[in-house]
């Protein structure tokens, strides 16, 4: 696998200079949770032309490998992970026009907020204070305060196993809560095409103040996370029903049920792949015996 990976980065950087390549890279050092081992090779290919190269290349020399947006929503274990791992965060250009916004996968949500504050543009208020990427956003239908990126999504650019590049229009892309068709058909998200509409700038800013103000009262920002660790259960909530266990600031290692949010896993410094673990099935357990209810995890597991 060594001579493998060492003849793909070199091609790679050769047929597309610029690209950031780097081996044995800790995902610690990538993730919002910051823990994870080192991956075999992290490259963070500066275009799409580069990024198509790459996922056709890592499929043609069957290498293990996966795509990575800001990793706001990932747990990787203590590795050592024998992955190439695909990051998007190069994929960073937006496109404007009157009423819509042609965003790279990586470009980070928060970031769209504020382009369409300038551009007097409303429906992406919901996602200013979320921490992820457009691809990972559209991969899990991220969503807050009652608005989804299903919402916004006209259409999505991906290349497909095949090795085909397609665009699939917002009603296809299968979105559901914390969901969407690209988590099982093994596309990998480009770009999306964003419809927005026309509003005026005061509004969107007050809007987005008051989200702004509400995350910070409510999550606990001060300690790394991945956000909410468990999906929503049908008509409930998952944090209420692990307060109403008696997790909240329980503790495993460096992991806690965080004392101010307990939908929230926190790494209170410290924290391992292992103690996340173990916290997670405590409260997955320990739910299931206080309500019956089955807690399934929202973050994207990496063992």
């Amino acid at each position: 696998m060594d001579k493998l990976l060492d003849s793909f980065a070199k091609d790679l950087n050769a047929g597309y200079p610029g690209t950031a390549i780097f081996f044995g890279e800790p995902m610690s050092r990538h993730t919002t949770f910051r823990v994870g081992g080192a991956v075999s090779l992290l490259a963070e290919p500066k275009s799409i032309e580069a990024f198509v190269w790459a996922v056709r290349e890592l499929r043609r020399l069957d290498l293990p490998w996966m795509v990575l947006g800001n990793g706001s929503n990932v747990l990787f274990s203590d590795g050592p992970h024998r992955l190439v791992v695909l990051g998007t965060s190069r994929l960073d250009t937006v496109r404007l026009s009157v009423d819509s916004m042609i965003p790279g996968a990586g470009v980070l949500l928060s970031r769209l907020g504020n382009a369409a504050l300038e551009a007097g543009l409303t429906g992406l208020e919901f996602a200013h204070g979320i921490p992820g990427s457009l691809g990972g956003g559209i991969y899990m239908n991220a969503g807050a305060y009652g608005g989804e990126i299903k919402d916004v999504v006209e259409s999505v650019t991906f290349l497909a196993p095949s090795g085909t590049l397609r665009t699939v229009s917002g009603a296809d892309c299968g979105f559901s809560y914390r969901h969407s068709r690209f988590e099982d058909s093994g596309d990998v998200i480009l770009s999306a095409t964003l419809r927005l509409r026309p509003g005026d700038p005061a509004a969107i800013r007050a809007r987005m103040d008051e989200l702004s103000r509400a995350r910070r009262e409510k999550q606990p920002l001060n300690y790394p996370s991945a956000g909410s660790t468990f999906k929503r259960p049908a008509g409930d909530f998952a944090a209420r029903l692990i307060e109403e266990a008696g997790l909240k600031g329980v503790s495993v290692g460096g992991a806690q049920v965080s004392e101010k949010h307990a939908g929230f896993i926190v790494n209170t410094g410290g924290a391992t792949y292992d103690d996340i673990i173990a916290l997670m099935d405590e409260v997955k357990t320990k739910v299931y015996l206080n309500s019956g209810v089955i807690l399934e995890p929202e973050i994207r597991i990496v063992p």
